[in-house]
């Protein structure tokens, strides 16, 4: 049997990293198994339709690599792909209209006020609890209401005794009381299905073999499975996944700020490491390894690796997973992805050059120099920003900083230090990192002293800042020979105060 899996997203605005997880484990069961992924569009919920969320969807897919075999823009032999259209060619009310002549399922013309009246408050919650009321009607007051052009839905016919079970790859048989499954709507008044008899009817049409989606949904599949039951269907293999909470162990909400794939991506989070990143929320792969790209995740994925516990959102191992993204680009690439981030951090930006807030020009080439420092002490592009703000601006600082236990200064041998390489620098012409390296290690050599107890100062005069990328003769090779003087000079008086 040829493994079949299908994405079916709503197009209601951003993709949940939930959502996103679903669509990347059907895509890794079938391509694991050298099956076949189908993208659907679900749209029956016409009043939470979001303008451009089907481009979101398209482009979502695109940039994460989950490529699909069918599709809307992408037709086989199971289309129409989206629900609207198989709505308007008539499919549901059709596989609808049977199940109502088995006694399966049945026209209700109750009104909203009469509904309203079935309201129980069950935990807290406010839910209706349909009597049965219209499945009592006669065949011909049925007719009549129809024939009047009476408002009316189709619900699913629910014994009220008895047990349904059904078997997930997760979570193992479970068995529900028929009772305490309600008659669920199948078709609403207006004539569009609800999401999930259409997902049944769609699932079965299309040949999906398993079905993959949030454990929210285990309590609705008892209801599937009597749908497949009724129409004489083989149910499809369902696995459902584990919930993703926050740091705090809450449901992800939109309100974190990180929840769905353009968050992150704005965020300057890479596509590649958030498909890495969500893969294991839930799954656990053989051994230790957590870097995958999305060729090693179809090779590893083994979807019975799955957790039941609550996988956690977890930003700081996203973070540093992202940065060891960064770290394995290729050049050109990390380049294009960063110089806006750097040249954002300056006051004015050219295309081959920036501006300080201090009025100094650098070069293409000092960007490149900054754009090497930067890359292994970054774990988002955003970071860049912080990292080289002293590079903009010299930032006021308060003398103390010269003060460091571990590299045996403090501001008396640190102004002796600044005092007695100001000539040198004055005089030195090569302002290359190595070139200002070689010469200020032959005045350590002379001087007799342990490297932190020059560099240390050096470091601190040029940037103001206790951590850098990069040390001093990197950032006075960026800066150039006149701003470095220019900073060193104000570290001596700064001193002397």
């Amino acid at each position: 049997m040829k493994i079949r899996t299908r994405y079916a997203p709503s197009p209601t605005g951003r993709m949940h990293v939930g959502n996103l997880r679903t669509a990347l484990y059907e895509y890794l069961i079938a391509r694991h198994e050298g099956g076949e992924f189908i993208l659907r569009i679900e749209d029956t919920d016409q009043e939470r339709f979001f303008e451009g969320a089907l481009e979101i969807i398209y482009r979502t897919m695109e940039e994460t690599g989950l490529d699909y075999d069918e599709g809307p823009d992408k037709p086989g032999d199971c289309g129409p792909y989206v629900q609207s259209e198989r709505v308007t060619a008539g499919i549901y009310m059709e596989y609808a209209k049977k199940l109502v002549e088995t006694g399966e399922a049945y026209y209700c013309f109750c009104t909203k006020e009469r509904l309203e009246s079935l309201k129980q408050t069950i935990a807290g919650k406010e839910i209706v609890a349909y009597d049965k009321h219209c499945l009592h009607l006669s065949k011909e007051e049925v007719e009549e209401k129809l024939a009047n052009g009476t408002p009316f839905v189709i619900r699913q016919n629910i014994p009220n005794e008895g047990t349904t079970s059904f078997y997930d790859d997760i979570y193992g048989e479970i068995t529900v009381e028929n009772a305490e499954l309600d008659d669920m709507i199948l078709i609403k008044s207006d004539g569009y299905p609800t999401y999930n008899f259409a997902n049944v009817v769609d699932d079965h049409l299309m040949g999906i073999t398993h079905v993959v989606r949030g454990n929210e949904y285990l309590s609705s599949t008892p209801k599937y499975i009597r749908l497949y039951e009724a129409f004489g269907w083989e149910p499809p293999v369902f696995v459902h996944l584990p919930l993703i909470t926050d740091e705090e162990h809450h449901k992800l909400s939109k309100r974190s700020g990180h929840s769905s794939f353009e968050d992150l991506v704005e965020q300057g989070f890479l596509p590649e490491a958030i498909v890495n990143f969500i893969a294991l929320l839930g799954w656990s792969p053989e051994g230790t390894d957590e870097i995958f790209s999305l060729k090693e995740l179809i090779e590893r994925f083994d979807y019975k690796r799955v957790n039941k516990s609550p996988a956690v959102f977890d930003m700081v191992k996203l973070r540093w997973m992202n940065g060891e993204y960064i770290k394995a680009m290729d050049e050109a690439a990390f380049k294009k992805a960063a110089e806006s981030y750097v040249k954002a951090a300056f006051a004015q930006a050219g295309d081959d050059h920036v501006v300080t807030a201090d009025g100094v020009t650098l070069s293409e080439t000092a960007i490149d120099k900054i754009l090497e420092l930067v890359r292994t002490r970054i774990e988002v592009f955003p970071d860049i920003a912080e990292k080289i703000d002293f590079l903009n601006k010299m930032p006021d600082y308060d003398v103390e900083m010269y003060t460091h236990k571990k590299m045996k200064t403090n501001s008396e041998i640190a102004l002796e230090v600044l005092k007695e390489t100001l000539p040198i620098l004055e005089e030195q012409t090569d302002y290359s990192a190595v070139g200002l390296h070689d010469r200020i290690m032959k005045y350590i050599e002379e001087k007799g002293v342990k490297n932190g107890v020059v560099l240390w100062p050096l470091r601190t005069a040029v940037s103001g800042k206790q951590s850098t990328p990069g040390g001093a003769f990197e950032i006075m090779e960026i800066l150039g020979k006149e701003e470095s003087l220019r900073r060193i000079r104000l570290g001596i008086q700064k001193l002397e105060a």
